[in-house]
């Protein structure tokens, strides 16, 4: 599906009920759930009030996906998570997470890269699709937010771009232990 400029609107009703104002149907969390993996941003807001409910949507669809053994966050983070909004580090919280995401994305990025054609498992029968795969399951896991890995025109060794990684990882995993200290 084509990212548009626009959110996607959904409505929600007084029985709480969400109306996609796109396709005019009712929807369900799973529904909004994969327009978000599908690359579509979207916007869901309370019909009466016209208050914005994405992040309350989101969250809970986070929850629903967690609480089915679908797991993501690891305790320690979710733990941390809830102490960040009762202290001081919650200023710097969401800059933190923002800044994580944007490295796990250049990280997949690479690794996308460096899957390519020049991989010695290219010519395997299936590589085209085991590909597509795992860029569907790392679109999945940034929640739509990675690019699409550009074709360089010199590919990097794979060891320069895991050198990278681990380099991104233990900058990641500092800025981390400073958090919690």
């Amino acid at each position: 599906m084509a990212i548009k400029s626009q959110p996607l609107l959904i409505k929600r009703y007084a029985s709480r009920r969400l109306y996609n104002t796109e396709t005019s149907d009712y929807v369900t969390l799973e529904d909004i759930a994969a327009f978000i993996r599908d690359g579509r941003e979207v916007q869901i807001v309370d019909l009466k009030s016209g208050d914005d409910l994405t992040r309350q949507y989101l969250l809970q669809i986070i929850a629903e996906h967690e609480s089915r053994g679908e797991s993501v966050l690891p305790v320690d983070v979710l733990t941390d998570l809830v102490r960040s909004y009762t202290s001081q580090s919650m200023s710097v919280v969401p800059q933190f997470l923002a800044q994580s995401f944007d490295m796990l994305r250049d990280g997949q990025t690479k690794i996308m890269e460096n899957i390519g054609s020049t991989n010695p498992l290219a010519s395997m029968p299936g590589f085209e699709a085991m590909q597509a795969q795992q860029q569907a399951f790392m679109k999945a896991m940034t929640g739509g937010m990675m690019p699409s890995a550009p074709k360089s025109a010199e590919p990097e060794t794979s060891d320069e771009g895991l050198d990278d990684i681990k380099a991104e990882l233990a900058a990641l995993q500092e800025k981390l232990s400073k958090l919690g200290k």
